[in-house]
């Protein structure tokens, strides 16, 4: 067993994004804040525009979302 912490909640599907797209989750993260204001879902479809599924999109856009409120 590994004595590193498994990674939990949306950032646990980050590798998967950055490998089936290419790009870093930063460059996700600036389409998210660029679109703001915007309701989670309206997010989460601008990311899907962009290419992402649905699940990564969600990720993405729930991370950035929490990641922000906390300041």
């Amino acid at each position: 067993m590994s004595d590193e912490p498994k990674t939990k909640g949306p950032a646990s599907y980050f590798p998967s994004i950055e490998k089936t797209y290419g790009q870093p989750i930063a460059h996700w993260k600036a389409i998210v804040r660029a679109a703001m204001p915007a309701k989670h879902m309206e997010l989460v479809q601008v990311l899907k525009q962009q290419g992402l599924g649905h699940g990564h999109a969600n990720a993405v856009v729930a991370h950035t979302l929490a990641e922000d409120a906390a300041g």
